[in-house]
């Protein structure tokens, strides 16, 4: 069994069941999911017009190599409505693989780790709570490290549930 780094994010429609519907197709297909963060509400990195995002992030242990789980990956957001018309552009649900048991690799189609995920504090803080001692494979530097060079002012705890009306004391 292999450990990964998946982000999760969704701007369209219900954000929040995007995600969990996403995590539960993973599920179904046989990737565990070990730990997963807070869900966190950042503004769009992209075009203009787009509402906020709603990010997330899992270590997860899967049985698949790298260009398997990048497919289901695909797979999964395709099943969520998911279309690639736009580069960083809305959508019902964006799987990214982030890392994978710290291999570097520069595949057609498949980097690792994520090309752009050290540039990126939506996806950095929620890393840290799942990976808190991960260090970049190209880099050699800590996700904590990575995350001092960012404005992570944006990155916002998403609460899921309505706690509800206050109780009397």
């Amino acid at each position: 069994m292999a450990r990964a780094l998946v982000a999760l994010g969704s701007n369209l429609g219900d954000r929040a069941g995007y995600l969990l519907s996403g995590l539960a197709a993973l599920s179904r297909a046989g990737v565990r999911v070990l730990r997963l963060s807070r869900v966190y509400e950042t503004e769009p990195v992209g075009p203009p017009g787009q509402g906020p995002y709603l990010n997330q992030v899992a270590a997860v242990e899967t049985e698949l190599e790298p260009a398997e789980l990048l497919a289901l990956l695909l797979a999964v957001e395709r099943a969520h409505g998911r279309v690639r018309t736009e580069r960083y552009g809305p959508r019902t649900l964006d799987l990214d693989l982030l890392d994978y048991e710290g291999r570097i690799l520069d595949l057609p189609g498949l980097t690792l780790p994520h090309p752009r995920l050290h540039e990126r504090a939506f996806v950095l803080v929620p890393l840290l709570e799942v990976a808190p001692g991960w260090r970049h494979p190209r880099f050699g530097k800590s996700a904590r490290e990575l995350l001092l060079a960012l404005d992570a002012g944006g990155v916002r705890p998403y609460l899921l549930e309505d706690p509800g009306p206050d109780l009397p004391e």
